[in-house]
């Protein structure tokens, strides 16, 4: 079977992927590069989710890439036009001429002797496998699984009878006009679609089993705007950048260290903006600490206004089971349905569900380590793209991606074939996901870990990562480069 070589072979063509992309483009432009994806477009989840009023749950200025800057108004924007971003994106660096769309990796092979990989794809429209081989394999696919959203097992669901829906594979033609509409969940999906679909519905109402921390933010950012206004587009856009990563951090920051402050702030915000006398205790306020799990952004305080107007309600409780009618809770209520839409996570998968093999044995990923929140211990020539839990994925994806052009400069300049990070003379491990949501404490047994200290610890905070990422050593203790192949003469620095 013929081979198709490349420098560097991107697994995914969502957000990181063409960034990542086109930052080898833009640094790299001896590089040759191909982009293998799954699905047949481009956008990854901006375009895969498709359940009403899908957005950002980041702002623009941050999500968007450091190199393209977002001149529409919306901050935090619709899942479209975030889609028609990457695209145009795309477009502008010919980067959507490099995708081959329908190939799903699902094996790679490193060989010391030839100091590259081969990766096997599975084409969806032959299904037959196709081999690649590409010095640097370059995984960014996420962190979750595309064809399967995550459904608890509940009791009755097929007595049910109206339609039961998942955010993930949303039905184009879905009528839920004048319908009365059940979302279960609390995170940021359901606090997404309980606004969108309560002009439109009957009446939504949003199922919770335990409550989320909810934060007001304006949908235009009035302070972006005034500074567009007074200064050229791209400084613009990199001084916005900055102002709303620190305020990010701020938040994070602050509701780690003095979390009882943050939570009377947010519940007396969510009190001016609920109708007198709401039981803001019960429905809005999490038994664990703000930011132990991510927070929930409302733009314009969209959720709080459907309860305000009466087009939409939160129950806090546990489901029974089914029933035909709806669901029957612990409490004995029975809420009544025609649509069951559940928000209730994600399965979440490592690397894309790719099996790394290095020299003939497979990877085992719980047993690795993480270097610098974007490499494997023991596993040479691999990157993968993992953003930040605390603020934008893209600000870690940037680094990452501008951390590779580093990284490829610094190996051509000094002759090396190869760069494997080594594990952490510390026992230590911790997980590499700091969060206590469900859907990452279901999937962590599976996922990378990362040490005590640098550099072999994910840290949260954007500009240590700048630091350590755009001007720390490339070459320090945790990794190992070689000028040749194993058995070839290879010396190691």
């Amino acid at each position: 079977m013929a081979e198709e070589h490349v420098d560097v072979l991107i697994v995914g063509a969502g957000l990181s992927g063409i960034g990542a992309a086109c930052h080898l483009r833009r640094a790299c432009p001896g590089k040759t590069f191909t982009i293998l994806e799954a699905r047949d477009a481009i956008g990854g989840t901006w375009d895969l989710f498709r359940y009403p009023g899908v957005r950002s749950d980041s702002d623009m200025f941050t999500l968007g890439y450091s190199f393209k800057p977002w001149t529409q108004a919306k901050a935090i924007a619709d899942g479209d036009s975030i889609r028609d971003y990457v695209r145009e994106t795309a477009g502008q660096y010919g980067i959507d001429r490099e995708v081959r769309f329908g190939h799903r990796v699902v094996r790679a092979e490193w060989s010391s002797k030839h100091a590259r990989w081969t990766v096997e794809a599975l084409r969806a429209d032959t299904g037959e496998t196709v081999r690649f081989t590409c010095s640097l394999l370059f995984a960014c696919s996420g962190y979750y699984r595309y064809d399967q959203g995550y459904t608890p097992d509940f009791e009755g669901i097929e007595d049910f009878a109206g339609q039961v829906v998942h955010p993930q594979h949303w039905p184009e033609d879905l009528d839920y006009s004048g319908k009365r509409v059940l979302v279960i969940g609390s995170g940021a999906t359901a606090v997404t679609l309980v606004p969108s679909m309560a002009d439109t519905a009957g009446h939504v109402t949003m199922l919770q089993r335990s409550p989320s921390y909810v934060l007001s933010l304006p949908s235009v950012d009035p302070a972006a705007e005034r500074l567009r206004r007074l200064l050229p587009t791209k400084t613009a856009y990199a001084a916005v950048r900055w102002m709303n990563m620190f305020r990010m951090m701020l938040l994070f920051q602050l509701s780690r260290r003095k979390p009882d402050l943050v939570k009377r702030l947010l519940r007396k915000g969510l009190r001016a903006q609920l109708p007198a006398g709401y039981d803001v205790d019960t429905h809005f306020t999490p038994t664990y600490n703000p930011w132990d799990q991510r927070m929930c952004f409302v733009p314009d305080g969209d959720l709080l206004k459907a309860i305000k107007r009466g087009r939409a309600s939160v129950v806090t409780d546990r489901i029974e089971r089914f029933t035909e009618r709806g669901v029957r809770l612990t409490s004995g209520t029975e809420l009544e349905a025609d649509v069951i839409v559940t928000a209730t996570g994600l399965n979440l998968v490592a690397m894309g569900g790719v099996t790394l093999t290095v020299d003939g044995a497979d990877v085992e990923l719980p047993k690795t380590v993480a270097y610098k929140g974007m490499m494997l211990s023991g596993v040479p020539n691999f990157v993968y793209t993992l953003g930040y839990t605390n603020a934008s994925w893209t600000l870690k994806a940037d680094l990452v991606a501008e951390y590779v052009c580093r990284l490829l400069k610094h190996m051509d300049a000094h002759g090396y074939r190869s760069v494997t990070p080594l594990e952490p003379t510390s026992p230590a491990r911790e997980p590499l996901i700091d969060l206590k949501s469900g859907y990452v404490r279901r999937g962590l047994d599976k996922m990378p870990k990362q040490g005590a200290s640098a550099p072999w610890r994910l840290h949260q905070n954007y500009p240590r990562d700048v630091l350590l990422l755009r001007h720390g050593s490339v070459e320090d203790e945790g990794v190992e480069f070689a000028r040749a192949p194993v058995g070839q003469g290879a010396s190691v620095a």
